[in-house]
């Protein structure tokens, strides 16, 4: 059987940390930015834990 290979559009979206949580950039800051006022694209920046919802299958796209 061939080695399960790694996801690799998800390893350039999501990284891991050293305690193993999943942070991903947010949605919505990369187009139509002149409808949303600054406040909101300001506090759309940095990093976000991934939603539990979504944890069990991005990990399963990484192979962990």
């Amino acid at each position: 059987m061939p080695k399960m290979k790694s996801h690799t559009g998800t390893g350039k979206r999501v990284r891991v940390t050293g305690g193993g949580k999943l942070r991903a950039e947010q949605a919505g800051k990369r187009h139509k930015l002149e409808a949303k006022s600054s406040r909101r694209t300001r506090r759309l920046t940095g990093l976000e834990d991934v939603s539990p919802a979504d944890r069990k299958r991005v990990k399963r796209l990484l192979s962990r």
